[in-house]
């Protein structure tokens, strides 16, 4: 895999989950990459849109037996050691409920028993939004299966709410959804991946036992259940070079990771983390960021690691994403998403 590519996939969003097996290596079952689609077939958006073809390339990936598609709520099982999954388990996900979601993507998955989440704000759904689903077509979709997620009532930067005003996203929109689908959701995804501590809470205190971000990296539990990490799928980053990174990642358990809260004051970051003791074997971390960043990559010790930018993030998002070769030629992922404003 070339420098390049390897950039490219680093710079855009994933996730997955992890265990510690008996042996104290961490182990290759128990963690799921999860996959982030927005529109299909729609030339007109390339930053949300997957073209039929790349999405047609997944799907006969996904269809070799050595993957796994499983549902979020088997997923969130397995995160929390309560269940086991095979590995190369895969989770997908579809966010704002756009018309080629039910067109053309849900008959694909249909045919081929994919289980898949549909994250959904409601004020699209009520307005009669063109171009999104209506209510009619969403139950049909939850009485086939699919797993329905909150994406809140508007669809707003939450970092910026007041907190009366996250409470207001979090508490109609759940109410909408019992009005229409019979409940409220148990999974939750943040608007364009933006969250604080707070928001965070408000999550938790909403009734969602995930939420689900738009940072790269691989899912698991040492980061907590409501920044779980997705790798998001559009036409420039769809290509197979890197959907086969995301499919076959391995999870980079940590503990200790500053700073905490993703809206950051001080830009740069200083942003460190501690890898598990447990990982084998032991290689190289090597860490990236956008905005035409060097990432100075320090080892502290055995196991602390610590990066320092070469200059500040450009106001809105900043990604931090670092790898570590694990075996088979596979990589171990942990991204971080920082929002400066």
């Amino acid at each position: 895999m070339n420098l390049l590519l390897t950039f490219l996939f680093l710079i855009i969003p994933s996730y997955s989950f992890s265990q510690i097996n008996e042996t104290g290596q961490v182990s290759n079952v128990n963690h799921a990459s999860f996959i982030m689609y927005h529109r299909f077939g729609d030339s007109r958006y390339p930053s949300t849109n997957i073209k039929k073809e790349q999405f047609t390339n997944h799907i006969n990936e996904l269809l070799k037996p050595k993957y796994n598609v499983i549902s979020i709520e088997k997923a969130y099982l397995a995160v929390n050691n309560i269940e086991s999954v095979k590995d190369r388990s895969i989770v997908i996900t579809i966010d704002d409920a756009y018309s080629s979601v039910y067109e053309y993507a849900w008959p694909i998955f249909k045919k081929y028993n994919f289980p898949f989440t549909l994250f959904v704000s409601t004020d699209v759904i009520d307005n009669k939004t063109p171009g999104y689903m209506n209510w009619e077509q969403i139950r049909t979709l939850r009485d086939n299966g699919v797993t329905i997620g909150s994406q809140t009532k508007s669809h707003p930067h939450m970092f910026k709410l007041t907190k009366d005003k996250i409470i207001e996203e979090l508490s109609i929109s759940n109410e909408r959804f019992i009005d229409e689908i019979g409940s409220a959701p148990k999974f939750f995804a943040y608007p364009y991946g933006e969250y604080n501590l707070e928001v965070l809470e408000q999550v938790k205190l909403h009734g969602f036992v995930a939420a689900f971000g738009q940072h790269s990296g691989v899912a698991h539990k040492s980061l907590g259940m409501y920044e779980l990490p997705r790798f998001a799928m559009n036409e420039k980053y769809g290509d197979m070079d890197r959907f086969l990174l995301a499919v076959n990642a391995l999870p980079m358990p940590i503990s200790d990771l500053s700073p905490k809260n993703p809206v950051i004051l001080r830009n740069p970051p200083t942003y460190g983390f501690t890898l598990s003791d447990k990982i084998e074997p032991k290689n190289a971390i090597r860490c990236f960021a956008n905005n035409n960043l060097k990432a100075d990559t320090k080892r502290l010790g055995k196991n602390r690691i610590e990066i320092r930018l070469s200059g500040p993030f450009s106001r809105g998002r900043g990604r931090i994403n670092c790898t570590m070769a694990g075996n088979e030629n596979r990589w171990r992922w942990l991204g971080r998403q920082f929002i400066v404003y």
